[in-house]
């Protein structure tokens, strides 16, 4: 059962997101954390790995900082996912590395990466396929045109995620990636 931690963290993420909003939408940033903790839990995880899932952008998206706050409120196992969900610190600018090689570094991280990681890795990667599949049908391929990859890289980077979670972590999650991915270039091809 979820406890107070749960509700603790789902403040949390709304307080920290709330001014964020999807790529190119007007839908609330705070839908796709929510989303994804939701899929954590429907693929087996605990309260932390769903906790996680809430707060799995928060240092990407929020600063280094926001890290303190994880371990103070939550500890140290779900501090070590939501790190190992991160791909990109902004600096003191507001500025990431270059996209690629975020993304190959990730990729490769992901090769290593724990169960717990994995799983909530995965839940992300499914919600936001999931998200591109309905707005190709809805846009078109202009869709792309949101990512800093563009088309190409867009599909290169979800190929690459389902052959690892295929690989990774077999079962009806990484297998809904990989249909979902399917589905994207698919659509792309239209």
């Amino acid at each position: 059962m979820l406890t107070e931690k749960f509700v603790c963290a789902t403040g949390l993420a709304l307080k920290l997101h709330a001014t964020q909003l999807r790529k190119g939408t007007q839908i609330p940033y705070t839908s796709h954390l929510l989303g994804v903790a939701s899929l954590v839990l429907e693929n087996g995880g605990d309260e932390e790995q769903a906790i996680a899932g809430l707060l799995h952008d928060a240092i990407e998206d929020v600063g280094a900082e926001a890290a303190r706050t994880i371990r103070e409120l939550f500890g140290e196992r779900v501090l070590r996912i939501v790190e190992g969900c991160t791909d990109g610190v902004p600096d003191s600018s507001g500025q990431k590395p270059d996209w690629r090689a975020r993304k190959v570094a990730y990729l490769a991280h992901l090769e290593e990466a724990d169960p717990d990681v994995l799983l909530v890795s995965a839940s992300d990667k499914l919600y936001n396929a999931r998200a591109v599949v309905t707005d190709l049908h809805a846009v078109g391929r202009a869709v792309f045109e949101r990512f800093t990859a563009g088309e190409s890289g867009t599909l290169w980077y979800y190929g690459e995620l389902a052959r690892i979670f295929q690989a990774r972590l077999p079962g009806p999650l990484s297998n809904e990636i990989k249909r979902t991915v399917d589905l994207m270039s698919i659509a792309a091809g239209d």
